[in-house]
């Protein structure tokens, strides 16, 4: 087990590979933590070195009280790269991890020289959908919208299968507080300004049946960044990682390559 104290935040992580390879860091969705990427990393290119951590309340890292920000959430994760002696990285951010990706882009622009925003957009939802998501969950529990977040994570078939009880489960034992912060961070999230000033080369994934950032919000947020490349995986929902992982691994190898 991998932990840093960054500024009086102990942070879990996985740190794989060379020392001395090309740096990619992977930034989770909420309410997962850093084994959403366990399907991906094995069929990437040899001899990159892979950084996976859980940010601010999620997985093994400390939860601290809320609300939180994305741009604090953006700083754990430049704290992180400080702390690896991490630059020229490639981000790979996940849903909430997509906007701590564009923040990061914008705050630090010295640590990256691509990103991949996944599943994301640079304003998710309204913050009545938030206020109203964190209302019932801190009413009935998260267990409360479990089954509803499995529908927008999850094509149909895969939410026939055994895996999708665990990562429900997964979900359902975050800590609430840490959560519901979150939650608070995409609410107050407008990163469309900032986001419009990246010049970095970027590929945005989608999937096709996403229903928490459906396509067409991925597809304008890549319209946002010059050159930014948008893909879409077919039959695969809000976690294509899980989903269909050698055809997401496939697009991030073809990028990685790209970028040398």
């Amino acid at each position: 087990m991998q932990v840093a104290e960054l500024q009086g935040l102990a942070v879990h992580y996985a740190d794989q590979g060379p020392r001395d390879g090309r740096a990619v860091v992977f930034g989770n969705s909420l309410g997962t933590d850093l084994r959403v990427w366990d399907a991906v990393l094995p069929l990437l290119p040899r001899g990159l070195r892979l950084v996976r951590y859980d940010k601010r309340g999620h997985g093994l890292t400390q939860a601290t009280p809320g609300p939180y920000s994305i741009g604090q959430l953006a700083d754990d994760a430049a704290a992180l790269m400080d702390h690896l002696g991490l630059r020229d990285a490639v981000f790979v951010g996940l849903s909430i991890g997509g906007l701590i990706g564009q923040s990061l882009a914008a705050r630090r622009p010295d640590l990256l020289r691509g990103l991949v925003l996944s599943n994301t957009a640079a304003k998710i939802g309204t913050p009545e959908l938030w206020r109203d998501r964190i209302a019932t969950v801190r009413a009935g529990g998260i267990e409360a919208i479990g089954a509803a977040t499995m529908e927008r994570w999850f094509s149909p078939a895969f939410r026939e299968t055994t895996e999708c009880r665990a990562w429900q489960m997964m979900l359902e034992r975050q800590p609430l507080d840490a959560y519901a912060a979150a939650c608070e961070a995409i609410a107050a999230a407008d990163l469309r300004e900032a986001t419009a000033t990246l010049r970095l080369p970027t590929l945005a994934i989608a999937g096709e049946l996403d229903g928490a950032t459906p396509p067409e919000i991925v597809r304008d947020t890549a319209a946002l960044i010059p050159g930014a490349r948008f893909e879409v995986l077919p039959g695969a929902g809000h976690l294509p990682g899980v989903e269909v992982a050698p055809a997401y691994a496939a697009l991030l190898t073809r990028f990685l390559e790209e970028l040398g």
